[in-house]
């Protein structure tokens, strides 16, 4: 029998529901007169089943204004992150304008506050002198992996064991830095940045003298694990820095110049120390990296000073006077639930209004309104006190009238900080145009006004039937996050602006009051979210293959066919650097365009799920450069030809680093800080450490030939799991939505 398509599709029972929940609250938005029928489809990616407004999805209006849909899905946060978390802000008095750069073109994002403490109004030369101090710092830290790739064989024949033993140091030392991370990621969130980079720099120039002075080879490998966990903190902390010091519109190009000092680092140094190797030892390389990392601990403590500041919105104190919700609270018996705000139970809201007319009719069972709940806006200078109490007394009785007649959920929240009541049918949004950004960007629904073309428009998302998901009630707590103001942050504001002597304090203390242990298991929480999951074997498989490479170059041109010294071996990763600069440029670019087109092929709606086309490129140049590589190395080409292959592995793994990183971000912006965590404790534990333990032994028993296929075809199966991510990634950010994992820990 043909099913008739005017019918629906008839919900499922029981059954696998991890990309999908039925419900009888699908049959009764079925039902709904006048609903929008959503589409099962989309360029390929599956909607949910019950709502558009899925977090991650981004409306684009316009060049310069988009509109994230799913704010009242998304969970609230219950620690603080890392990298500073965008967060709905409450609408500010008209008359405030938005602060702008000097010649007034750019609207400032994040808004400065007026105190000189804030980081972002510090004077240019000192935002910049910080991130050149911890760029360099970076630039050491990030070569570290490779350090003594050239140098293997020297290793070896000092303490009298295998290549295949020697290699064990950079897995070992990539599982210090994963460690290192999960433990310093907290630390940071909870006693601020500048104690744990000036820790990791004392405990880095330790252990370097700890491995040149190393009398045994299991003293170099314990040496190597503490230096992996000291420099932890370049993987995880500088990118919240740069968040923390700079404006939206300077992040690109400072992120540019920290990214290229990292990228010359992993690459540059090998080169470097290939040279010290062949004229001075491999010792050399230890003292020479204590000797530098000395001088960057230095300029640590003189240029980068604590960058932490609360950038959370605060509703304004209660007033000490009595107002209309505590009057209603004590008479109708009102629960407060927590301290975002007020739940009210249906039967604690009047039954019937007496007037004229008589009672008003009970609502409908199965109506239900879209309640999006900001912050109240602050009362205009120009009323006095009365006339505010006038008017927030006259506004509350209608909102709650209104509350009443709409039949409005249990669920729906009020906040109860000032004198007037959030306005139920306000929806935050980002900011619009140069022409209205002195304006609160807040929007009315109403049915009178003009609607996009897209079908996807604010306007008709709003008049769905919204099937309430288990995390909306948070949803509103997540735009105010009220765990108290930061006292650290409180203090500076009150203060003149701090001396370049008084900024150079170590410690300030503790600046946030979350639990250590719950902010440090929640990077490991996120692998049960399968767009994290995506990422993490990508990135690590990106990263690593390139460290897989560097522990068989001294196999390979010291110990094969070429018969290259240290520095010989050493030049090689001119190749790799070439390769990666290139494919860091590419991806960003060239992912942008396809995303901006499939964007407008389907309506202006734009999916972090676009971002996956370029597993297609990434997936041809890695497993081509793979099997390359350990083709002609074990044919024994000319040298040129397998050293071109290690720089096109290069170019596809900055590719997939780049992709993999922005699918991520752009799949659940709010865990941004936790999830980098995340992909560095995969590709230093999942993979840094497991292929070490085999691959070199590998290589001398089968040759290079054996080996990098075998690798080559693993890089191909683990990418097509790229294509059941791209049609079903949109129901599995909605199911994380609905379990909300992060948040019930």
């Amino acid at each position: 029998m043909v099913p008739d398509p005017e019918a629906g599709t008839a919900p499922q029972k029981g059954g696998w529901r991890l990309f999908g929940r039925s419900s009888t609250r699908g049959r009764e938005n079925e039902e709904t007169p006048g609903r929008r029928e959503l589409p099962k489809w989309n360029m390929g990616i599956l909607n949910d089943r019950e709502t558009i407004e899925v977090p991650g999805s981004v409306l684009l209006l316009a060049a310069d204004h988009n509109e994230p849909l799913g704010l009242r899905n998304a969970p609230a946060r219950t620690s603080h992150s890392s990298i500073p978390t965008a967060v709905i802000r409450p609408p500010e008095p008209p008359q405030d304008e938005k602060k702008k750069t000097s010649d007034g073109k750019i609207i400032l994002e994040p808004q400065p506050e007026e105190s000189a403490n804030d980081p972002l109004n510090w004077p240019t030369w000192r935002r910049d002198s910080a991130l050149i101090s911890l760029g360099l710092f970076c630039m050491v830290g990030g070569g570290m992996t490779p350090l003594l790739a050239a140098g293997f064989t020297d290793v070896a024949n000092e303490f009298g064991v295998s290549v295949s033993s020697v290699s064990l140091t950079t897995g070992l030392y990539m599982m210090g830095m994963g460690l290192g991370s999960v433990v310093f990621s907290p630390t940071a969130i909870l006693y601020g940045k500048r104690p744990v980079y000036l820790f990791g720099a004392l405990l880095f120039v330790v252990t370097s003298v700890w491995c040149a002075v190393s009398k045994s080879f299991v003293s170099l490998v314990l040496g190597r694990i503490f230096q992996g966990i000291a420099v932890s903190p370049v993987e995880c902390l500088p990118s919240a820095t740069i968040a923390e010091i700079f404006f939206l519109h300077e992040r690109a190009y400072r992120i540019g110049i920290y990214t290229l000092l990292l990228l010359g680092g992993k690459n540059l140094v090998p080169l470097v120390s290939a040279a010290v190797i062949e004229s001075l030892g491999w010792r050399w390389t230890f003292w020479v990296v204590a000797m530098v990392v000395g001088f960057c601990g230095f300029l640590l403590f003189l240029f980068v000073p604590e960058t932490f500041w609360d950038r959370v919105p605060h509703p304004r104190k209660k007033s000490s006077r009595p107002n209309f919700f505590r009057r209603m609270s004590s008479k109708q018996h009102i629960r407060r639930s927590d301290a975002a705000g007020v739940s009210v139970p249906p039967s604690a809201l009047p039954s019937a209004r007496h007037s004229e007319e008589g009672p008003t009719p009970a609502p409908a069972p199965n109506s239900r309104r879209n309640v999006h709940v900001g912050f109240a806006t602050e009362a205009e200078e120009y009323h006095t006190e009365k006339d505010r109490e006038a008017a927030a007394l006259q506004d509350t009785s209608e909102k709650l009238e209104e509350l009443q007649d709409s039949g409005v959920p249990a669920t729906a929240r009020i906040f109860a900080e000032d004198s007037h009541a959030a306005r139920p049918d306000i929806i935050a949004q980002g900011p619009s145009s140069s022409d209205s950004s002195t304006k609160p960007h807040v929007s009315y629904m109403s049915d009178n006004i003009e609607k996009p073309k897209s079908p996807y428009s604010p306007g008709r998302l709003a008049r769905q039937d919204h099937t309430e998901t288990d995390t909306e009630s948070q949803s509103v707590a997540s735009s105010r996050m009220v765990a108290g103001r930061v006292p650290y942050t409180t203090a500076l504001r009150d203060q003149p602006a701090k001396s370049f002597v008084q900024q150079l304090k170590p410690f300030h203390g503790r600046l946030n009051k979350d639990k250590w242990h719950k902010v440090a298991i929640r990077p490991l929480i996120l692998f049960s979210y399968p767009a994290v999951l995506w990422s993490a074997i990508v990135y690590a498989c990106s990263v690593g293959w390139l460290i897989v490479i560097s522990e068989s170059v001294a196999v390979i041109y010291r110990e094969g066919h070429y018969k290259f010294n240290a520095l010989q071996t050493g030049l090689v990763y001119i190749s790799p650097f070439v390769g990666g600069i290139l494919g860091t440029a590419v991806a960003g670019k060239v992912s942008d365009v396809i995303v901006k087109a499939m964007a407008r092929r389907n309506g202006g709606l734009y999916e972090p799920e676009f971002r996956l086309v370029m597993a297609l490129p990434v997936a041809i140049t890695t497993v081509i450069g793979l099997m390359g590589f350990g083709w002609s190395a074990q044919l024994g080409d000319h040298w040129i030809v397998p050293t071109v292959f290690f720089g096109v592995v290069s170019f596809g793994c900055s590719l997939g680093s780049t992709t993999s990183i922005t699918f991520c971000v752009d799949s659940y912006r709010q865990y941004a800080g936790e999830a980098l965590v995340t992909l560095n404790f995969s590709k230093n534990i999942f993979h840094g450490l497991v292929f070490s333990l085999f691959v070199t032994g590998w290589l001398t028993d089968d040759g290079p030939k054996t080996v990098f296929i075998w690798i080559g075809i693993i890089q191909l199966i683990l990418l097509f799991f790229t294509i059941p991510m791209y049609i079903y990634g949109k129901r599995a950010r909605m199911w994380t939505v609905r379990k909300n994992f992060m948040e019930k820990f």
